[in-house]
């Protein structure tokens, strides 16, 4: 059974949108991109196995050491609810952390790897920055319906014809 979504680039899958074997050997010998990877290696490496950690305590403890896991902390709550509702917390922390460290230490990083020198194929790795607030204030001036239509009515309801 053959799926309709698309494969995933991979080295060779120039078509898909991917670096051909040549650009992308290239491009993984360059001292730019091993220190990309280096420093998102430095970062994720550690805070995945201090999770894995933190959550491998809560299971266990959940399991042989029920009477802590019990002890009441307040009313009816639980060490065991506060360590669970730890959880959620420490999982936005770190996809808050690891969004901030990307934004400050690795966007630059990969711009530098796919410098305008490099060629397109190298250019499209970078995603395009997000439209500063300002852009989305002047978008909102001019559609200040936000259906799509500039003259403040709904798109398609027929009354621009009528301003006409």
């Amino acid at each position: 059974m053959k799926s309709d979504s698309p494969e995933p680039a991979t080295p060779g899958s120039a078509g898909a949108g991917g670096l051909d074997d040549a650009a992308f050997a290239q491009m993984n010998q360059s001292p730019e991109f091993q220190r990309l990877k280096s420093t998102f290696r430095r970062f994720v490496f550690p805070m995945t196995a201090a999770f894995l950690i933190w959550y491998l305590l809560y299971v266990v403890l959940s399991a042989y050491a029920r009477d802590f896991m019990g002890t009441k902390v307040v009313g009816n709550i639980n060490v065991a609810l506060v360590f669970g509702l730890l959880q959620f917390l420490s999982t936005f922390l770190i996809a808050w952390a690891y969004e901030r460290h990307a934004r400050r230490k690795l966007e630059p990083l990969a711009a530098q790897v796919a410098a305008p020198g490099d060629g397109p194929a190298a250019a499209a790795l970078v995603p395009e920055p997000a439209p500063a607030p300002d852009d989305a204030a002047d978008a909102a001036k001019e559609d200040p319906a936000g259906d799509g239509a500039a003259d403040g009515t709904e798109a398609g309801d027929g009354r621009e014809e009528e301003k006409k």
